[in-house]
């Protein structure tokens, strides 16, 4: 496991992938979800490795309904009382109780405490009304971006500069279209409803990173059609002398690492077989 230690907001993707995501965004006061895939024993296990209990989080944010990213929100919800943020249509799908959640449009501010916000941005992801998150704690900023095919300028003008930037890099062009899947689901994740190419994340980075931007996390990697350094060595082609902080990647089975915003110290433990670069 990696950590970097400083008092502010922590960034801890609990695993990211097809099969479930969940991203813990931690302050001195305050801790918040960014989706749930997971079961809810699931959940419990990979909190524990923390040594946080499922009822210790204070709410959760919900990008869309697809269930690995809002599948295991009803169970936060009755089990535990989570408060439970997301739009309209997500609710409806996740059949939550609307009654006590909490529904956000679109650029909504959504304020945990006076040094705590999270802004919901949409982003293009089809048979979803899907947003991505940028987390603001004492004017430090983290975005959180996956399941995407395209993005827009609105997203590019609230993530530029952003000090953290977790983003998906799916899939590997070649390995894609050479791979097993039938033309049509193909057809599905390469269009701009789908998801990003590893290509099409190291484009948008040139778009977003600049001198504030000191960590990135690669996520949401297709474990069919990806592996960590074509993901890797693809970005850094794209960002080449733009970027000079820490890059790592997020796999199904977190929690990994997490990233402190203005980091300071860090330990590394070689086996998890993580990427950095600093």
């Amino acid at each position: 496991m990696i950590s970097q230690r400083i008092m502010g907001m922590s960034v801890t993707h609990l695993g990211t992938g097809s099969r479930g995501n969940a991203t813990l965004i931690d302050t001195e006061k305050k801790k918040i979800l960014i989706d749930q895939g997971f079961s809810g024993k699931e959940i419990e296990k990979r909190l524990a490795r923390m040594e946080i209990k499922p009822n210790e989080i204070d709410a959760m944010v919900i990008s869309h309904h697809h269930g690995d990213h809002g599948g295991g929100a009803k169970i936060m919800q009755k089990k535990w009382n989570t408060p439970i943020y997301c739009n309209l249509r997500t609710a409806g799908a996740l059949g939550l109780d609307l009654v006590q959640s909490n529904i956000f449009d679109d650029f909504d501010l959504l304020e945990f405490d006076e040094s705590l916000s999270v802004l919901p941005i949409p982003v293009p992801h089809s048979g979803a009304d899907n947003v991505c998150f940028v987390a603001s704690h004492q004017k430090k900023r983290a975005a959180i971006i996956t399941d995407l095919g395209s993005w827009t300028e609105e997203m590019v003008t609230h993530i530029k500069g952003c000090d953290h930037i977790s983003v998906e890099a799916n899939y590997d062009v070649n390995r894609l279209w050479n791979g097993p899947y039938p033309q049509t689901l193909k057809n599905r994740i390469s269009g701009k409803g789908g998801h990003l190419s590893n290509d099409q994340t190291g484009e948008f980075l040139t778009r977003v990173v600049d001198k504030e931007t000191r960590s990135i996390v690669l996520t949401h990697l297709s474990e069919k059609n990806n592996l960590p350094h074509l993901a890797e060595s693809t970005v850094l082609y794209h960002l080449d002398e733009l970027f000079q902080g820490d890059i790592a990647i997020s796999m199904q089975d977190g929690p990994d690492f997490s990233h402190h915003i203005g980091q300071y110290e860090k330990e590394t433990n070689p086996d998890r077989g993580l990427v950095l670069r600093g």
